[in-house]
């Protein structure tokens, strides 16, 4: 990692609250930002981003993943807090799948549940 990059925590999500020490990314597009330009410490996933303007669904947090892995992004600890059990499972094994083949670096710790509690505030 860039020693000049200032250190961030991640939370990828349309609608729950950013938690406490995390900033906050509601599209995928803008988590790919923070994580080319940021070195990222805990990256915290959703699956399901809503919907766009046009009722268009947006790029999911398994889309995300895909993209981490295929160009060797990292984060130290990465946490999947999404509510959608078959999308927690693709990003789980795809991640540590990626982790076996050296797509990503073997020191990424990778959690099946969330660090943090879920809370919305609508």
């Amino acid at each position: 990692m860039d020693s000049n990059k200032k250190i961030i925590n991640l939370y990828v999500d349309d609608l729950r609250d950013c938690p406490l020490g995390f900033i906050i990314a509601r599209t995928i597009e803008e988590a790919i930002y923070y994580l080319e330009n940021y070195e990222v410490n805990i990256l915290s996933l959703d699956h399901d981003m809503g919907e766009d303007n046009q009722g268009n669904l947006r790029k999911s947090g398994y889309e995300l993943v895909k993209y981490f892995c295929e160009n060797g992004l990292r984060a130290n600890k990465i946490y999947l807090h999404t509510d959608n059990a078959v999308g927690r499972e693709n990003m789980y094994h795809t991640l540590i799948g990626a982790q076996r083949r050296g797509f990503i670096d073997s020191s990424i710790e990778i959690f099946h549940y969330p660090i943090t509690e879920n809370k919305y505030t609508i």
